[in-house]
């Protein structure tokens, strides 16, 4: 099982939501690594200074996934079969097995993605 991260899981930890925080500290403590891909960290990152203080302390303790050619075109290919366009989004469920949790701000997006992608996820809402 694996923490999956989107931008609202990244911009609740630069607000200090306790929650978001709470659960991404379990899973350091389990010894387990949340992940998430670079776009996703594009999406958020303005620089680290000021609000993003808490962000530049977590980013080094994810896994961070390069949004290569191969993760491209797989999220690609799941976007024509869901119908959807958002490539960032696609690519991060593609990051998942099953059993996994995602923590995001657009659940009914990402829940249709992995539905479109046969994977068995929790959405948890942020």
């Amino acid at each position: 099982m694996s923490l999956v991260l989107d931008a609202g899981a990244l911009v609740a930890v630069e607000r200090a939501n306790r929650d978001t925080i709470a659960l991404i500290k379990q899973e350091l403590l389990a010894g387990r690594t949340p992940l998430t891909h670079g776009g996703v960290v594009g999406q958020v990152w303005r620089g680290g200074s000021g609000r993003q203080a808490n962000l530049a302390r977590l980013l080094p303790a994810l896994d961070i996934a390069g949004l290569d050619d191969t993760l491209g075109r797989r999220a690609g290919i799941l976007l024509g079969r869901a119908r959807m366009a958002d490539v960032i989004d696609a690519a991060l469920v593609l990051l998942a097995t099953d059993g996994d949790f995602l923590l995001t701000s657009d659940p009914n997006d990402l829940e249709r993605l992995a539905t479109s992608a046969g994977l068995h996820v929790d959405i948890v809402p942020v």
